[in-house]
């Protein structure tokens, strides 16, 4: 199981098209995914502040498109958070199909950090 942040606006888009396509998919060539772990450390980093998170529980064997486990892919390389044993992450080559999304959690952020609702 991987795991994808989205906005609850992004995820209505998809199910109207049939496919999700993050934007990373046009301005960098896939969407960036995580594992389990690193899921919150994500949510941590790169998303505060924004309300209205979802989180795609992704079956890796349902893809239609290539996934790659690659070392972070970030315009910061200073943040050193993801660095590590556990520093691959899954990134799908093209569009996610939507069968392949087996549950959709609300993600929000508390005071003391991001939790899954």
């Amino acid at each position: 199981m991987i795991y994808h942040i989205a906005t609850r606006d992004d995820w209505a888009a998809a199910q109207a098209t049939g496919s999700y396509r993050a934007a990373s998919l046009d301005s960098e060539g896939f969407i960036h995914c995580s594992s389990k772990r690193q899921t919150l450390p994500v949510a941590q980093q790169f998303y505060r502040g924004q309300g209205d998170l979802l989180l795609l529980c992704i079956d890796e064997s349902q893809l239609t498109a290539p996934l790659a486990w690659e070392a972070p892919a970030h315009p910061n390389p200073e943040i050193s958070e993801f660095t590590g044993s556990d520093s691959e992450f899954p990134h799908i080559y093209g569009a996610l199909n939507l069968d392949a999304v087996l549950a959709v959690k609300c993600l929000r952020e508390g005071r003391d950090g991001f939790v899954l609702a």
